[in-house]
Formats: C-alpha cells, sequence, structure tokens
C-alpha cells in the first residue's frame, strides 16, 4: 500500500515539467531559424490517484509495482499539424540522449479497432533527487490535432460507458475515425500551401510587432 502519495508522485511530476520545457525548447529552435516545426505544442500530466489504482485493478497490477509495470503515471502530448510530423518528431526522440527510448508503439498504422490513432514511445528519464538519481518511466503521445480531438471524446465517452460502448456509438466514433483520417490526409495534400500562408502571416505579425 502506497501510504505517502505525494512522494510518490512528485518525481514523475519532475519528469513532466523537465521534459515539458525540453521538448517545448525543440519548437523554440525552429522557430528562432523560420521554419516549420513538427511540433505544434506539447502538453503533460500526471495520472491523478483514482485514474492510477483504476488501471492498477483493471490490469492486475500490484501497487508495489506501479514503478516497473505501469508506463503512463507520467505522460505527456506532443501534437503536431501533419501526418509526417509525427515521424520526424519520432526521429527527433530517438537521437536524444537525455533519455532512454525503450518502447515505441504506432497506433497510426495499426491503429485500435475503436479507431484510436497515436504514436506511442516510452521513455525511461532520469529524475535528479535529492536521494539520488530516480529513473522514471513516461508515456510520450504524438499525434495530430484531428487524432486528439477523436481521442479527447472517446476519452470521455469511455468513462461514460465504462469501455463499454453501445453499439450504435461504437459505429459513430469509427465512422469520426474515418473522417479524422481523411482530415489529416487532405491537409497533408495542401501542406505546402499552408505553410507558406502561415510564414506570410508570422512575418506581417512580426513587422506589426517592430513598428
Amino acid at each position: 500500500m502506497i501510504r505517502h502519495w505525494d512522494l510518490f508522485l512528485a518525481p514523475y511530476k519532475q519528469a513532466v515539467e523537465e521534459l515539458k520545457v525540453k521538448l517545448k525548447g525543440i519548437r523554440s529552435q525552429y522557430d528562432m531559424k523560420s521554419t516549420h516545426s513538427p511540433i505544434e505544442f506539447v502538453t503533460g500530466r500526471v495520472k491523478p490517484i483514482a485514474s492510477i489504482l483504476d488501471k492498477a485493478t483493471r490490469k492486475g497490477i500490484s501497487l508495489d509495482r506501479l514503478e516497473e509495470e505501469m508506463q503512463d503515471i507520467a505522460g505527456l502530448r506532443m501534437m503536431c499539424q501533419f501526418t509526417d510530423d509525427i515521424k520526424a518528431v519520432v526521429e527527433l526522440l530517438r537521437q536524444r540522449t537525455d533519455f532512454e527510448l525503450i518502447e515505441e508503439r504506432d497506433y497510426i498504422l495499426h491503429k485500435k479497432e475503436s479507431g484510436y490513432r497515436s504514436y506511442h514511445v516510452v521513455v525511461c528519464y532520469p529524475v535528479q533527487t535529492i536521494k539520488g538519481e530516480k529513473r522514471i518511466l513516461v508515456e510520450i503521445q504524438i499525434r495530430t490535432l484531428a487524432m486528439n480531438f477523436w481521442a479527447t471524446i472517446e476519452h470521455s465517452l469511455n468513462y461514460k460507458y465504462s469501455g463499454k460502448f453501445p453499439e450504435n456509438i461504437k459505429k459513430r466514433l469509427q465512422r469520426a475515425s474515418e473522417a479524422a483520417t481523411q482530415l489529416d490526409e487532405e491537409m497533408s495534400q495542401i501542406r505546402g500551401e499552408i505553410q507558406e500562408a502561415q510564414a506570410i502571416f508570422s512575418r506581417k505579425k512580426e513587422s506589426a510587432e517592430e513598428s
């Protein structure tokens, strides 16, 4: 039994905050070079205690094995504009030396039956504490804005129906997933036009701020 959740979760919170700063820094570097960033924005969270306990029960994970067996207590999401950007982000993560990449799961090429699409990377991140280094498992989800919109809605419905969707809701979610996939494909087709328009907008904004 975990008696002091604050102490247990503190290094996870530290890992999330440090990684958010580091991964947002990648976006800033692209901005300074005035080139397209494959990262739109980065968010992060530590799983609530109730969610940890619920998942531990569902997965049969004992509380004394949480650190080893639950990979998403600390989680980050990296949002991309285009599907191709996801590949670029994954490659950037593979090249980093400040954490160890230990697992990849491609739910874009192999989407879940529900329609869920995302690319998951699990890393082992070293957190420096007053008691020394502690290695924390962190799950990083990389997805487009369309994928994220669908996943957010599905996640909310999942809580409402406890994972047991009525057949009509299940079919509608699958159709919505197909629509989100088509949206990503259409946006990729006009990627050049979008990036050119965004570059023009950025230049106008900079000029207005300087004047």
